[in-house]
């Protein structure tokens, strides 16, 4: 049986990529979301499953809305569906990857002394470029100029957006992280948690989430969830800070 948070959770998520989005197609089973202004961003130009959908339609139905770009994202939030969805989208050239769904199951952090705090997106425009030019060392400046102002549309996402950074004695963000919020169903997402490399294991990054899950609770959101690769080591991470999988969310993509 899924876990009784994944409804909401999924909702949440659905109801995040519509509102971020310029402009929605909707689509049998689910949405595209689309946002021209970012042309290079995969995640702001994506087909998005929310509901029950013909796995052998699918990517069809892919091609139909995303086939002005030359990349493909579909993002299929029901953990069954995806399954049903994996071999007809193998079969049309979809690589898949899953991320677990993890819950916070523990009490808010209580130490209220650590350096992070709510910063703004200019604060970030730097460090952001920096980690996304060591990500992706072969994109050219407009490619990474849509992923780091790809975050201003987030602030339509939810009810509540923050960015929070934690800043080394110099002043420079060496960690930083989204807070998506709604206060009215007590949901709170934390999204895109990073460390600057030169800053890595200064505890830069338990700063961030420690900030992120105290604002959560003093909104009175109840449901503090991320997701993490599931083939990756912040999974760990996450779950020695007292994050636990529920779930599953999956991705397909395709250039």
């Amino acid at each position: 049986m899924p876990h009784p948070e994944m409804q909401r959770i999924n909702a949440f998520l659905s109801s995040f990529a519509r509102r971020q989005a310029a402009r929605v197609v909707d689509l049998p089973g689910g949405f595209a979301a689309l946002d021209d202004d970012f042309a290079h961003s995969h995640a702001d130009n994506q087909v998005v499953v929310d509901g029950a959908v013909d796995p052998e339609a699918l990517p069809a139905l892919a091609e139909r809305a995303l086939g002005h770009l030359p990349f493909r994202l579909i993002s299929v939030l029901d953990d069954d569906v995806a399954v049903a969805c994996a071999e007809p989208l193998a079969r049309a050239g979809y690589t898949h990857s899953t991320l677990l769904v993890m819950l916070h199951t523990g009490p808010a952090p209580t130490d209220g002394g650590g350096s992070a705090r709510e910063v703004d997106l200019d604060a970030l425009r730097v460090p952001l470029a920096r980690r996304w030019r060591g990500f992706l060392p072969d994109a050219g400046d407009e490619v990474v100029r849509h992923l780091v102002d790809r975050r201003e549309a987030r602030r339509r996402g939810a009810e509540v957006v923050r960015f929070l950074g934690a800043r080394t004695q110099d002043g420079e963000v060496a960690a930083w992280a989204d807070l998506y919020m709604d206060p009215a169903t007590g949901m709170a997402q934390i999204e895109d948690l990073v460390t600057s490399e030169a800053h890595l294991r200064r505890g830069h990054g338990d700063a961030v989430l420690g900030a992120a899950l105290r604002m959560a609770a003093a909104e009175g959101c109840g449901t503090r969830f991320l997701t993490a690769d599931a083939a990756d080591w912040p999974r760990h991470w996450y779950e020695r800070r007292g994050f636990s999988a529920i779930g599953r969310s999956h991705c397909f993509e395709r250039s």
